[in-house]
């Protein structure tokens, strides 16, 4: 048998918790790692004590036809990576990394284009997390250094 990579393992450990989400649309895990250790996971869901997309069986964002990736303002869910965050201690989150998987809610399909919204990258810049490793094939990811997103604004307007 033949030993998983440390990525692919914590990757492996993100699809677990995304199990927890309660989103309709689309199924994200996320973990923080610091020193080998895990300090954090968070799913897509609802806050504590509101009711979830699946327990009134629609999802507004659905329902409007808005885009993936538009409009998180109508959304009833805390992202992964949020939850994760809001879970851990700063003093954890300083030069750890976060592991982000995601999955189709309908299909179970793996997201190969998974990637953190422009609210989450703001997030998990403050939170001080150096690399993001995003998994997009069943044993393939890709690693963002959170220096690019400072450094490549999306907030900024494009220049043209």
């Amino acid at each position: 048998m033949k030993r998983i990579d440390k990525e692919n393992y914590y990757l492996d450990i993100a699809e677990t918790v995304l199990e927890r989400s309660t989103c309709l649309r689309r199924c994200y895990g996320a973990i923080i790692v610091k020193n080998d250790e895990i300090v954090a996971t968070g799913y897509n869901g609802a806050p504590r004590g509101r009711k979830n997309c699946m327990d009134l069986g629609y999802c507004t964002r659905e329902a409007m036809q808005v885009p993936s990736g538009e409009r998180y303002e109508l959304c009833r869910s805390v992202h992964a990576e949020m939850n994760a965050i809001i879970s851990a201690a700063r003093r954890d989150t300083l030069g750890a990394t976060l592991y982000l998987a995601g999955r189709e809610a309908k299909s179970g399909e793996l997201l190969h284009d998974a990637t953190s919204c422009s609210m989450c990258r703001r997030v998990i810049i403050n939170a001080g997390i150096d690399r993001v490793v995003i998994r997009s094939g069943e044993r393939e990811f890709r690693v963002v250094h959170v220096e690019d997103w400072v450094r490549e604004d999306d907030s900024l307007p494009e220049e043209t």
